[in-house]
């Protein structure tokens, strides 16, 4: 293998997969980023042996041929060249190395053979849609960061994304919990999109696609998937990934319907409020109490180390007085989703899940359990 290739778009793509390369790994292929050159491009894959990113970038092949050199060493190198440069990178005659030449820079890189490198997009996909990349950046964005971090509960270490029915219509619907809050943002369901089977998609996976989707792009994305797999091609980007082999739970359950009080207020007040009282609260006890009355709605923050802070806002609300207390920091976390004027709260009592809508997106709500303060 010998080829040319921009020092831009190589960084470009690399940066694109390198990021899936564990930093450690006892298997050594696993560390190195496959690189296959033909026909006027080269196609770069790196995986887990879970997740796979590919990347396609055009390059002058001189000579056509496979191989697999360290990820995060190579992409390093490649960064640190000057800009503007070619990178040329070839294969000595035994296959055991590989020359990274740049201007005076001249690198030799130990490589492994691509026979060696796994294979994880191989199989049939049963379902195909197209998404729209806004849509499903926002399906993504409004849901991730209620995915749980707890490892033993693996069924929710993801997001759930499903096709139902609803209202007579077929919705795309995609839901995160961690058993404290819960996500649940719909749209309706692309053609192709019917009959597929509900598939969790892993937090990693997740994480991968939100970086992907945050680069401005207007190509609709082709979704693919299976009872195990799913795959996302992003234009030149193509990410393939096993899903969680689990149950997701009945979170249908813990959405509340019979919440009647309503709690309306604005929502860059409300965050930027939350923010200041729990500013002398701790790690350990994140909880703000929301005192909150007909036309008033007082935040109060007491942390026996530091002291107390309170903080007063105009709010509209139909119900009895009440005080009902929230982890701040999942408060905050819901807010910044939100791109409404002002937030719903839909409450019932101290003790029970509390609904939240977003005044200008019916098609996304957030449920939170309250703390005890």
């Amino acid at each position: 293998m010998r080829i040319t290739v921009d020092r831009t778009n190589l960084l470009k793509a690399l940066g694109r997969v390198h990021r899936v390369v564990e930093r450690r790994n006892t298997i050594p292929i696993l560390s190195n980023v496959l690189i296959d050159a033909a026909s006027g491009k080269i196609q770069l894959k790196a995986t887990d042996l879970d997740l796979e990113v590919t990347e396609t970038a055009g390059a002058n092949v001189e000579q056509a041929g496979a191989t697999t050199v360290p990820a995060h060493l190579l992409y390093d190198i490649v960064r640190k060249l000057p800009d503007g440069g070619e990178v040329m990178l070839a294969v000595n005659p035994e296959g055991s190395s590989v020359s990274v030449v740049s201007g005076y820079s001249n690198f030799r890189l130990q490589c492994l053979p691509k026979e060696d490198f796994p294979e994880l997009s191989a199989g049939e996909f049963s379902h195909s849609f197209k998404l729209n990349t806004k849509d499903l950046k926002r399906l993504v964005d409004c849901t991730q960061f209620a995915i749980s971090t707890e490892e033993t509960r693996y069924y929710l270490n993801g997001i759930y994304f499903h096709v139902l029915e609803n209202e007579d219509m077929l919705k795309l619907r995609v839901v995160a919990t961690d058993g404290h809050r819960l996500a649940r943002i719909e749209i309706d369901a692309p053609h192709g999109s019917e009959g597929m089977p509900g598939v969790i998609i892993p937090r990693k996976t997740v994480g991968e696609l939100q970086k992907l989707l945050g680069e401005e792009s207007d190509e609709p994305v082709l979704v693919e998937l299976s009872g195990a797999k799913i795959r996302f091609s992003i234009g030149s980007i193509v990410l393939t990934s096993k899903l969680i082999d689990g149950t997701f739970p009945e979170y249908q359950r813990v959405i509340p319907v019979a919440n009647d009080k309503k709690l309306v207020i604005s929502r860059s007040a409300f965050s930027a409020s939350v923010d200041r009282v729990s500013t002398i609260s701790n790690d350990r006890g994140r909880a703000v109490k929301l005192l909150i009355t007909a036309d008033q709605l007082t935040l109060t923050v007491n942390n026996p180390d530091s002291g107390t802070a309170e903080d007063q806002l105009r709010a509209e609300y139909s119900g009895e007085t009440m005080e009902i207390g929230f982890n701040s920091r999942y408060l905050l976390d819901i807010t910044g989703q939100l791109s409404g004027e002002d937030i719903i709260f839909m409450l019932a009592d101290t003790g029970s899940p509390t609904l939240i809508h977003d005044m200008q997106a019916a098609d996304a709500l957030y449920v939170l359990m309250p703390m005890r303060v």
